[in-house]
């Protein structure tokens, strides 16, 4: 492949031998969510089946080839995940075609959108990026085609007003319309079974994201035909000769609304005679060690828990791959690979149908590292049984999202996934599933609850993140010293550690504040790590800092993290438009009123209309005199930014002196005190020129 960035109209062939892939639909802005969606297309344009039409409520095609795997957070936004295997796809299908759609909103209020194409290990093998969609509520980003025995990616980019209904309608999916599902076809108690209610479509508007489909595009997008079954058409058993459907009057049809998920409490202990009566824990550390115990007792501890509680099992089992389906969990499995004996620290089973999907982890706790000769064992066993994933979990935090903490033989993966996931991640999906909704059950959630409390014990070795690595501190006095170049090898290890950091300070936010907190990167570094690296090693060696953003939802401003090597500070600053109207002084009134438990030392930066024009100073001293950031100043406030500094931790490590604990100390504080105070101004609704009671009068 020559370049993965696709224009619309663009195709590109997918490399020799690959059969597995991941589709990536994701969207930048937080005004709405985007549901991905894939149809199986026959030779007709058009699906033989509505079971291949792939999406929340249908979340795998019969032939197991397509699986809906949900959403994740991304340092850009979020992302819908979709994985495609070439090798069970019917050879009467054709085309995927790659879709999405949103409710309550349209995609032109997501900003850019863009469709990703990544294999095995995370490399991304083409890319589809547009800003242009404006009243489009659903959307064909791309297709996966066959042309000539080979298989092609093409960028798309054709949009719907009439939502996924007309989207399905359009490529001969039946849209179920009655308003009361079937209890014969929708069965609550079986995890894979359809859980919708249904709605009626709408009327179909198709309609071009940017100008009319470039003549290379070749879509079934663009004046999809539809048919009708006539008598002549009709075979023997009612279905149509030429698409082997059956008639749209036996069909059940497709039921598309999502289903609210629903939130249990835990079971609570209210009975007991005083606050030195301790409720016997599920998971104890009582005994646990260091190394191989660790490690046992922290693995068998997710196995049982994702064995009891079927949400966090698909949860855990859908961000490496696996279907929806019915999981079992095994621990230490032996294989035999010539005269040794490989053993895995867990084997995970997914049922679905007549397919097994089969994963073999690797688990490491504490400070334990993941070995390359390890994982590469694992894949050949993997190989060898026709299994689908090797999967690593430890304390590492990659830097960006599918990276991988340990390089492999890039062949070994040729059949074979290899997916990572850190204790991190874990702990972020069960705190979701408990504090979001997704967990009906009582009992479940309590068994979840004490997995967490045991996974927080330092003992169970399911770290925060905590250390900068060895050669932090190196890095460090270099900085101070003035010698640091960027030509080190060693800071672009530190480097990857912030990015590690950043991730991780993203995911303890969205798991406390029940939201995705997006780490902000631009566009040109998130799907390019050689670039990543080398923008943050050149901040590092020219001005000794380091930086991150974050994008909480319903919040008036961006949390900007930046840390100075040199200063040994750390700053926390957002910038938040002012009210644009009123006075100045009403201006300041509104900002002061909503920092009211703000620290003194709190900065307040107010930035005028008039060019060049700004003011800062301290909270304490503009409580006393609030003319002392306003007198002499010439126009209207435009933006306030808020800003407080503090003392950088130096050592590598988790200790109250060190540098992680020392950020994530200042983010807390920064968003709890100031930025979840403010809220964005809204005008108030205008009122009438003349008084109500001459309304009537008026119109005589």
């Amino acid at each position: 492949m020559t370049s993965s960035l696709l224009s619309k109209g663009q195709n590109v062939e997918l490399p020799d031998g690959i059969s597995k892939m991941d589709i990536l639909i994701s969207w930048v802005d937080d005004a709405g969510d985007v549901d991905a969606s894939a149809l199986l297309l026959a030779e007709s344009g058009t699906v033989s089946k509505d079971d291949d039409f792939v999406f929340y409520n249908q979340p795998e095609s019969s032939d197991g080839a397509i699986r809906h795997l949900g959403r994740s957070a991304a340092e850009d936004g979020m992302s819908e995940r979709i994985s495609i295997d070439l090798t069970l796809l019917d050879p009467a299908v054709l085309t995927v075609a790659l879709a999405g759609s949103v409710t309550g909103g349209t995609f032109g209020d997501l900003g850019k959108l863009s469709l990703r194409v990544i294999d095995g290990a995370g490399v991304t093998l083409g890319e589809y990026v547009t800003a242009d969609a404006k009243d489009e509520t659903a959307f064909v980003f791309g297709e996966v085609y066959r042309r000539g025995g080979r298989w092609k990616l093409r960028a798309v980019g054709q949009g719907w007003t009439s939502g996924l209904e007309g989207l399905a309608t359009d490529y001969g999916v039946s849209i179920e319309n009655s308003d009361v599902p079937d209890p014969e076809v929708v069965d609550r108690a079986d995890p894979v079974a359809d859980d919708v209610v249904s709605v009626a479509p709408d009327v179909v508007e198709p309609s071009s994201v940017e100008s009319e489909l470039d003549e290379t595009v070749t879509s079934a997008v663009v004046d999809m035909p539809i048919t009708t079954t006539t008598s002549a058409s009709v075979q023997e058993d009612g279905s149509d000769k030429t698409t082997g459907r059956a008639p749209a009057s036996t069909r059940r049809g497709v039921r598309t609304t999502k289903a609210v998920p629903r939130k249990a409490k835990p079971f609570t202990f209210v009975s007991a005679d005083g606050d030195n009566w301790a409720p016997a824990r599920l998971f104890s550390v009582v005994g646990v060690g260091s190394g191989d115990e660790q490690e046992r007792r922290a693995t068998a501890a997710l196995v049982a828990t994702m064995q009891a509680v079927r949400p966090f099992a698909r949860a855990i089992s859908g961000r490496v791959g696996a279907p929806a389906g019915r999981f079992e969990g095994y621990v230490e499995v032996p294989y035999t690979k010539g005269e040794t004996k490989v053993i895995p620290d867990a084997v995970f089973r997914v049922a679905r149908g007549s397919r097994m999907w089969t994963a073999l982890l690797e688990v490491k706790t504490g400070s334990g590292e993941l070995r390359r000769d390890q994982l590469e064992n694992y894949l050949d066993v993997a190989r060898r049984h026709k299994y689908d994933v090797v999967v690593s979990l430890s304390n590492d935090v990659p830097p960006g999202v599918g990276d991988l903490p340990v390089e492999v033989d890039r062949r070994k993966l040729a059949k074979v996934d290899l997916r990572h996931l850190s204790w991190t991640d874990v702990v972020h999906e069960a705190r979701m599933l408990l504090a979001h909704g997704g967990i009906e059950d009582g009992l479940e959630a309590w068994i979840l609850t004490e997995f967490v409390r045991y996974l927080a014990h330092p003992r169970s070795g399911a770290a925060d993140f905590v250390d900068m690595g060895p050669h932090w501190v190196s890095v460090r006095d270099s900085i101070a010293a003035g010698t640091l170049r960027a030509g080190d090898k060693k800071v672009s290890f530190v480097a990857d550690k912030w990015l590690s950091l950043s991730r991780h300070l993203s995911q303890r936010l969205t798991a406390e504040l029940g939201v995705p907190v997006r780490h902000v990167l631009p566009r040109r570094l998130v799907n390019d790590p050689t670039q990543r690296t080398a923008f943050f090693v050149d901040k590092l060696a020219s001005e000794g800092t380091l930086g991150a953003s974050f994008r909480v939802p319903e919040t008036a401003g961006d949390l900007d993290v930046s840390v100075d090597l040199r200063a040994n500070r750390v700053t926390c600053t957002t910038t938040v438009n002012a009210p644009d109207e009123g006075s100045t002084t009403k201006r300041l009134s509104w900002i002061m009123k909503q920092l009211g438990s703000a620290p003194e030392d709190l900065l307040v930066e107010a930035v005028f209309s008039e060019h060049g024009v700004v003011a800062c100073e301290t909270l304490a001293t503009v409580r006393a005199t609030p003319k002392a950031l306003t007198d002499g100043r010439q126009g209207h406030i435009v933006t306030f930014s808020l800003t407080r500094i503090t003392t950088m931790g130096s050592k590598r490590s988790g200790t109250a002196s060190g540098f992680v604990t020392s950020v994530t100390a200042a983010v807390d504080v920064f968003y709890t005190d100031v930025l979840q105070t403010i809220r964005e101004w809204v005008s108030a609704a205008p009122e009438p020129v003349d008084p109500p009671e001459n309304w009537a009068a008026q119109t005589h």
